[in-house]
């Protein structure tokens, strides 16, 4: 029997995968934006919809960037609303373990589930730099080598006061001594989903001990095989079967009549996601200096990158270990190719994962599922809010014709429809 797609939806916000300036594009904070996404999702029965976080507008040379203009709501907020308006639908959103407190994000985790009736996800991330941290503490710091630690006792933790069924709790770690009672039952399914999205070993050693999917970045099929391989041989040791952990990479997706159409759509939405400014701003991440005095559409720069800790935007992990290799590596090949700041840009950054026609598409994403270089995908379309509905009309059918994908949602938690064991206490008993 063929494994079956997981299929999630994430809704793009401030990436650099969303074309904000076209005509199409709505908001990206109305109300209305995630719930015609949500609902999409779920008329094309989605697993899950998926909201990332931002806990600081993040800047460029002392200036707000600009695919920050909108803003960044709250992760709860947003998804508790959501709970109203879609009944099957799982809602996960990122929440840091860095800054927040075990007892206050267990009980509003534990509300969405209730309210949901078992459908919350929490995507666990990390922070160490003092860029977000100055919203939440004096000093703003976490060291680099804790951050792991704190996110594995903040999940240990967070488990405890999901299982005390709204009983009295007691932890003493290296990292929380908290004690009391928690004032939440059990929900339906027992413990949040939980979802995490490191790629370092530690990250991956988290995902393994403590998380039920792995939210992945491995897009070509070599690559995601061989951490799908590495992920899944972590779980033995801490007891787990290889599907009682799911890994779902993030992709992005262009549809098309034909695929040269297809090819054609490509093209311009990667024209339309770096824009001019764009193309600049993501090159004085590499070179870490002011270039807004050079033309996008010209050669690249003659100056050396400005090496060290240092970094010219903040709020945005560090993509390029080695400034100087990188601006050698990219002048060389602009030179061979002959190419200007912004088509070296297109072609350097972002990532098309799937393009062609429906047909195409649908059987490359379930070759992908089949060959376990993943269990799924988190769909990250380009258009807010309408992005997803051509591939719920257009592809969806064709994987249900294959057999690898749901016609109709067989449980009422996240869990049921992931093929995951209850959480905690009700998955022990």
């Amino acid at each position: 029997m063929p494994k079956q797609v997981i299929l999630a939806a994430h809704f793009p916000g401030v990436n650099n995968t969303t074309v904000w300036s076209d005509p199409a594009a709505g908001s990206q904070i109305d109300f209305a934006s995630f719930e015609h996404l949500a609902r999409t999702a779920e008329r094309g029965l989605f697993d899950f919809f998926f909201l990332a976080e931002g806990l600081a507008l993040r800047e460029q040379r002392g200036k707000i960037h600009d695919l920050d203009v909108v803003g960044r709501p709250d992760t709860l907020t947003v998804l508790a609303a959501l709970a109203g308006v879609t009944k099957h639908l799982g809602l996960a959103g990122t929440l840091n373990a860095t800054f927040h407190e075990p007892y206050e994000l267990a009980r509003q985790l534990a509300t969405l589930d209730h309210l949901s009736g078992g459908r919350a996800a929490w995507n666990v991330v990390t922070s160490s730099g003092p860029f977000f941290g100055a919203n939440f503490r004096r000093g703003g710091f976490l060291d680099y080598a804790l951050r792991y630690d704190r996110a594995r006792e903040f999940i240990q933790t967070a488990k405890e006061l999901w299982d005390t069924g709204g009983g009295a709790f007691a932890h003493t770690g290296d990292q929380f001594d908290i004690s009391g009672r928690f004032g939440i039952p059990p929900s339906p399914q027992g413990h949040p989903v939980i979802l995490q999205a490191g790629d370092s070993d530690g990250g991956r050693e988290l995902a393994a001990g403590n998380a039920d999917a792995i939210f992945s970045r491995h897009h070509e099929i070599e690559d995601a095989r061989a951490f799908y391989r590495d992920v899944k041989g972590r779980l033995e040791r801490y007891g787990r079967t290889p599907d009682s952990l799911k890994i779902i990479p993030g992709v992005s997706f262009v549809l098309g009549d034909t695929d040269a159409d297809a090819a054609e759509k490509a093209h311009h939405i990667r024209r339309q996601q770096v824009s001019p400014q764009t193309a600049i701003l993501l090159l004085e991440q590499v070179w870490n200096r002011d270039l807004s005095a050079y033309d996008a559409e010209g050669p690249l720069p003659d100056v050396d990158p400005v090496d060290g800790e240092t970094t010219i935007i903040q709020g945005r992990a560090g993509q390029f270990a080695d400034r100087l290799r990188t601006a050698a590596e990219w002048r060389e090949r602009a030179a061979q190719k002959n190419l200007s700041i912004r088509e070296l840009i297109i072609e350097v950054t972002g990532r098309q994962n799937f393009i062609g026609t429906p047909a195409r598409v649908a059987a490359a994403l379930n070759e992908y599922v089949q060959t376990d270089a993943c269990d799924g995908f988190i769909l990250v379309p380009h258009l807010t809010p309408t992005g997803l509905d051509e591939f719920v009309d257009t592809v969806v059918p064709l994987l249900q014709e294959r057999g690898v994908f749901r016609t109709s949602y067989s449980s009422s938690t996240l869990r049921g429809n992931l093929g995951l064991a209850l959480g905690g206490n009700l998955g022990a008993a």
